[in-house]
């Protein structure tokens, strides 16, 4: 027998209450009239009827002709139906780029690399690409202010000279990591004549490394590494290819040892010790994930390996076994010794004089690291920061400038530093929109 289904469209149309039929009933309370036969009213054939005529004409107008003249004295070397590219920089952080900036009509509408570049080569990154777009920011500031009230640039600047001169000797320049030379000589003026200081972080320090290479070379910086030249890369927890400084000439560089011919059979090979999946680890060709407090003690095996085979003083480690992977990296660093790079993420500088010293071991130096070539991408000191933070707490720093940096929200001290700014005669924020840090001073 045929078994007729029956469909609801919910518990209430199956329950089928007297409640439901009530609503149901009431749903469509109002018909058309052509629902019913009914005739059309009077008053719907002139609605009609006015609507039609108005379509007609509507349809019979045309749109004016509108002749936009785009200069009235043409630059010589604007077309408007031609873009226009312009050499520039772009460095935002750890990340830096030589680009072309594509315009029409003098708005930037385009960043492309710019392949004569001898650094980045032509690359570029996501992040210099959609930058273009912070250009059309509306959340930018338009003017300055004091105290939060709109005020003038004279206004400003007359008040900003007489609190400097008050506050001389006692003021603090802040900002990131300075890589402009005419930037830098431009606070390096504003220091002299105040008797100011100026302190740098960043918000992923390399302090450690610094400070390392300070104690091992007699220069504090972070030295060039051409990867381009590395059969053997070791790296423990170096993001080079994601984060870390000059990323984008790490990745032209890194690609090009991938990369078969005839001419070239083999590929550069890359070992990678990290916490934290990351872009550098996910193009490992050999990847071992371990934990933050490990790193240190897999440098100093990595190292006792190389020592032991090179004839070189070994050093006291406990706490790692020995790991096949770290075993079959050092043999391979040994294989293409001159030609490797090995790089480490950490922060603490004992773990970066280790690296320091397997580098000197496989005698990198001169060849893929630079050590006379610094990245002044990075040139954050954690040490100097922290003394100005306890300077600004305890009085001894009465006034303080923050050159487009925003250390309340991107800093580990970011709450120490909110309480020092109240108690501080002079705040001034270079910045290009309201942030936590221009919430909290006098002048923007």
């Amino acid at each position: 027998m045929k078994e007729t289904k029956k469909y609801w469209k919910g518990l209430e149309q199956l329950k089928n209450s007297a409640e439901f039929q009530e609503k149901a009933n009431k749903e469509f309370p109002e018909y058309l009239p052509i629902a019913d036969g009914e005739e059309p009213s009077r008053r719907d054939f002139l609605k009609l009827m006015g609507f039609g005529i108005a379509a007609v004409s509507l349809a019979a107008c045309e749109t004016p002709v509108k002749k936009a003249i785009p200069y009235v004295k043409k630059p010589v070397a604007v077309d408007p139906t031609l873009p226009n590219y312009y050499a520039s920089t772009y460095v935002s952080g750890s990340d830096y780029c030589s680009v072309l900036v594509k315009t029409r009509e003098g708005r930037p509408i385009k960043l492309e690399g710019n392949k004569l570049s001898t650094i980045s080569g032509g690359g570029t990154t996501p992040q210099v690409e959609a930058s273009v777009l912070s250009l059309y920011d509306q959340e930018r500031l338009q003017n300055p202010s004091i105290d939060g009230k709109k005020a003038t640039w004279d206004e400003i600047d007359a008040a900003v000279a007489k609190e400097l001169a008050a506050v001389s000797g006692k003021v603090a320049i802040v900002s990131n990591s300075i890589a402009s030379p005419s930037t830098q000589a431009s606070i390096d003026a504003l220091v002299s004549k105040y008797g100011a200081t100026h302190v740098s972080y960043d918000q992923t320090s390399f302090s450690g490394m610094l400070s390392a290479y300070e104690a091992a070379f007699g220069s504090r910086m972070m030295p060039h590494h051409d990867f381009s030249k590395a059969k053997t890369i070791v790296s423990f927890g170096a993001d080079f290819l994601g984060s870390w400084p000059n990323r984008t000439a790490n990745n032209k560089q890194f690609a090009s040892t991938r990369k078969l011919s005839k001419s070239k059979q083999d590929m550069s090979r890359l070992y990678a010790f990290e916490s934290n999946l990351s872009l550098t680890g996910s193009n490992a060709d050999y990847r071992t994930p371990i934990k933050p407090s490990q790193e240190g003690l897999y440098v100093a095996n990595l190292y006792n390996a190389l020592a032991k085979k090179l004839g070189a003083a070994t050093v006291s480690v406990a706490g790692v076994e020995d790991d096949a992977v770290l075993m079959k990296a050092a043999n391979d660093l040994l294989k293409s010794k001159g030609a490797s790079i090995v790089a480490s993420g950490s922060n603490d500088a004992n773990v970066q004089l280790m690296v320091i010293a397997i580098n000197g071991l496989l005698g990198v130096y001169g060849n893929t690291i630079d050590a006379t070539k610094a990245v002044n991408l990075r040139k954050g000191d954690d040490a100097a920061f922290a003394s100005f933070v306890k300077g600004l707490n305890s009085g001894a720093v009465s006034g303080v400038i923050f050159y487009n940096c925003n250390p309340v929200y991107d800093h580990a001290l970011g709450a120490d530093i909110a309480t020092g700014l109240g108690k501080a005669k002079f705040t001034l924020s270079t910045s290009d929109r309201n942030d936590e840090t221009t919430a909290l001073v006098k002048y923007v």
